[in-house]
């Protein structure tokens, strides 16, 4: 009762505090501008987040995302390369950019009296980039290490590279977000331009701001900056998904490591109706019930009773443009297979599915969930993230206090219908990794290979 008492006490926390400090205008050029107030510190935070991530790329181009990331660091008309970091540097912030499967993102993390410094940076190179050959030559060979150190030489991470390319046949999902090294050795300047000058608009791009600021003096900046950048024509979007599948899919993967890895990825909805959807909800619970914390189902039952496993992990997420993946992942202890990991793994489930979960895992799950998000509010970066990767997934930051009142309605007949559901053979791939000796040479250096510059 006690446990249930505080889930409620924070949801009620956080909805009553939820939205009444974010602020939405939608400028002349299509850019949406999203302003969260937040004034117990004198920071601010600049994210700009375009709808374009890996999953709009075109066979013969993966990677073309990732490489304009590195790319919009080398210049502009205005600003010379390398000097948009150093800049935000002087002026005491930080910076740097992500690239994902659903968009790309760029933020700057400053003093609240810098953010018109940030936002002239950065609505420069929203359509006044350089792509010059000699840089575009020095990146792509930058970003092409970047792969070998953190796929090709990594052998778990290649091991999901083609655990992907498996589980999803049809969907761009398919493709790494680093891209092909095919397409890499083949990438031109004129590649990323193309891409450049297609998705990076500001119809297509989401401003989230926040921090000390107040919206009014915000919406005037980003008028200011942002307000006479033209809009572009975008391409229209082909819908695109993956058929069901028909029967379990089974990879090896050989890679020199120390150890052998299991991974297991069932087909899972993702959110796509923060009200009427449920399945997505329950899933994240039972996430929960097998892996949230060390008295977890899985950890409990395979790494400390029956010792079959020296690591488990679960992982899914809900917000995505594109479908999603339940997955459970071990390494065996010394003297136990891959084998034995995935026969252990089953009994769970298949127990999980007979006798459903009892009203003290629910609870545990849902209170680690809110205070979870307590805990994030104190980040302006977060819930800056927030916004912007529920806007780009297609979803509404005003859904929040939903999401978090679904979460919390989930029941345990509801966790146990989505596991018999989705737990079914005929929506799994298996992957394997078999590990081979290890060579005697050093790793890959991975310095000037950083992910965003």
């Amino acid at each position: 009762m006690r446990i249930q008492i505080i889930v409620i006490a924070l949801l009620l926390q956080i909805s009553s505090v939820a939205q009444a400090e974010v602020y939405e205008k939608t400028l002349g050029n299509g850019l949406r501008v999203i302003v969260k107030e937040d004034h117990r510190a004198p920071v601010v935070v600049q994210q700009v987040w375009y709808r374009a991530g890996s999953m709009d790329e075109r066979t013969g181009v993966t990677g073309v995302a990732h490489v304009l990331e590195h790319m919009m660091f080398k210049g502009t008309t205005d600003v010379p390369v390398g000097q948009f970091s150093k800049i935000i540097a002087a002026a005491g912030g930080r910076e740097n950019a992500f690239t994902s499967y659903d968009h790309t993102a760029y933020f700057q993390q400053m003093h609240k009296s810098k953010l018109a410094l940030a936002m002239k940076l950065e609505s420069d190179r929203m359509h006044n980039l350089q792509m010059a050959k000699k840089e575009f030559a020095k990146e792509i060979k930058v970003v092409m290490e970047e792969r070998r150190w953190r796929t090709d030489d990594e052998p778990r991470s290649l091991m999901y590279e083609k655990l992907m390319a498996a589980a999803y046949q049809e969907h761009p999902y398919h493709n790494p977000i680093i891209g092909w090294m095919t397409d890499l050795q083949n990438m031109t300047d004129a590649d990323a331009l193309d891409w450049y000058k297609t998705w990076y608009a500001p119809n297509n791009a989401t401003l989230v701001v926040a921090g000390d600021v107040k919206a009014g003096s915000v919406f005037a900046l980003a008028q200011k900056y942002y307000g006479s950048i033209p809009e572009v024509k975008l391409p229209e979007r082909k819908a695109v998904g993956e058929s069901a599948q028909l029967g379990i899919k089974r990879i090896v993967v050989k890679a020199p490591a120390e150890l052998p890895y299991l991974a297991m990825a069932w087909h899972a909805p993702t959110l796509r109706d923060a009200e009427k959807d449920w399945k997505p909800y329950a899933l994240e619970v039972l996430a929960g019930v097998l892996d949230g914390n060390s008295s977890a189902r899985l950890n409990k039952a395979l790494v400390r009773e029956q010792q079959v496993a020296m690591d488990v992990g679960t992982g899914y997420d809900s917000v995505a443009r594109g479908p999603g993946l339940f997955m459970l992942e071990g390494t065996p202890r010394e003297g136990k297979t891959v084998g034995d990991v995935e026969a252990a793994l089953r009994e769970q489930l298949m127990l999980l599915v007979r006798d459903g979960v009892n009203a003290e895992e629910l609870q545990r799950v849902k209170a680690q969930v809110m205070a979870g998000e307590v805990y994030k509010r104190d980040s302006v970066f977060y819930q800056a993230m927030q916004i912007g990767q529920l806007e780009s997934a297609g979803l509404s930051y005003k859904a929040v206090p939903v999401m978090l009142q679904k979460l919390q309605a989930v029941t345990a007949q509801q966790v146990q219908e989505v596991a018999r559901e989705i737990f079914n053979d005929d929506r799994l791939t298996v992957a394997t990794l078999d590990p081979q000796p290890l060579p005697d040479k050093p790793k890959h250096n991975p310095a000037g290979a950083a992910h965003a510059h």
